[in-house]
């Protein structure tokens, strides 16, 4: 069923049929002026249902649905008749929220849709969104490869948001919240600290003896196994 919802958002953002190749997965890179749009709760029939977007029309989208109505405040709910932005017949009654960049979770403008989470205002609010000008359904995962692409997550925070989505035990809970709050990134930067500045310490030091061992049978006018030492370079050293 959600699949198919799903199916009908994507069918409504990309309008009327036509033949054509495809030769890519169709999303574009973060910052390229694409906006996307997602169910970002779970599937199912539920009591309220999440929906955001991200990009530069985020705000469009979010005028389009609640006309004639102006963005709310920033970072504060507000409760919005949503109505399709064609017919105007309304969707459903929402609280709506209206995060804009770069102080937003992808560091793009964004806006959620609180609804209820039945089949069919879901469905209806995602074929709305499909059909605003420069909105797309998003890809898997696609929110926060933004994020990250924008610097509002490291890459090991990256990987303790998925872990904790995916949590299932309280030692997983606090293992991967310490490490979206950061804990594991200061342990890398700690360990990279502590390794580059005696390496740069070690390239920057003139080393007054050269040492070469010349392996058997390399013939560079010595006797195989040779050793040498000297002050000059290699090139110029001396057999002992």
């Amino acid at each position: 069923m959600w699949r198919g919802l799903w199916t009908l958002a994507a069918r409504a953002a990309r309008g009327p049929c036509r033949p054509c190749v495809r030769q890519s997965s169709g999303a574009g890179a973060p910052g390229s002026g694409a906006t996307i749009f997602a169910l970002s709760s779970g599937q199912g029939r539920c009591g309220i249902a999440v929906i955001r977007t991200s990009g530069p029309a985020s705000g469009h989208a979010l005028r389009s649905l609640t006309a004639p109505r102006e963005l709310p405040r920033a970072r504060s709910a507000s409760l919005r008749l949503l109505t399709d932005p064609r017919s105007g017949e309304p969707l459903d009654r929402a609280l709506v929220l209206w995060f804009p960049g770069p102080h937003s979770f992808t560091g793009e403008d964004c806006a959620e849709f609180h609804v209820h989470g039945g089949p069919a205002v879901v469905s209806g609010v995602l074929q709305a969104l499909g059909r605003v000008p420069g909105l797309r359904p998003a890809e898997a995962g696609e929110f926060t490869r933004r994020a990250f692409a924008h610097g509002k997550l490291s890459l090991t925070e990256v990987e303790g948001l998925a872990d904790l989505i995916h949590a299932e035990t309280e030692a997983q809970r606090r293992q991967a919240l310490r490490q979206l709050d950061g804990e594991l990134g200061q342990l890398c930067r700690g360990w990279a600290e502590t390794l580059t500045k005696p390496t740069a310490k070690c390239e920057s030091w003139q080393w007054p003896w050269t040492h070469t061992f010349e392996m058997p049978g390399a013939g560079r006018g010595c006797a195989p196994g040779r050793t040498w030492w000297s002050r000059d370079p290699p090139t110029r050293a001396r057999a002992a």
